[in-house]
């Protein structure tokens, strides 16, 4: 018996897939740039201490940031108390145990902190955490 010997096409290099997993690479880098720049566009210099944990984001964690000046903002929009209540309210609604991280100005009253935990907790808001930088060393200068 005679079997016929079939030579098999060499395998050829597919471009759409690498093409298709370079936009994926690029979509995701774009996006997770725009997410941690949220945090580090304002002008706001958070207190400082050497005993403060490394900065570790939590996914869909929230910043609040609060000016020097009390003013509150999200995502780059100003909100009053009222807004800032709505938009707790629908993320507590929405997320249980939903992770808020705070950045006040060190030169902020602590009063303007104090209405904006009381705005969270009223909304539904427990999970809350502070900003802080570790002091600049002497020899960084």
């Amino acid at each position: 018996m005679k079997f016929l010997k079939t030579e098999m096409e060499p395998a050829r290099f597919q471009m759409a897939p690498m093409i298709d997993i370079m936009f994926l690479m690029l979509t995701f880098f774009i996006v997770t740039g725009t997410w941690s720049r949220n945090e580090m566009e304002l002008d706001v210099s958070v207190p400082t201490t050497a005993e403060g944990a490394e900065p570790t984001r939590v996914q869909g964690e929230k910043i609040i940031n609060i000016l020097a000046d009390g003013s509150v903002i999200i995502d780059k929009a100003p909100l009053d108390q009222e807004q800032l209540y709505a938009i707790m309210k629908n993320l507590a609604e929405l997320y249980k145990n939903q992770p808020i991280r705070l950045r006040a100005d060190a030169k902020t009253e602590y009063q303007h902190v104090i209405d904006v935990i009381s705005t969270c907790t009223k909304a539904g808001i427990w999970n809350i955490s502070f900003a802080t930088q570790r002091p600049k060393d002497s020899s960084e200068k």
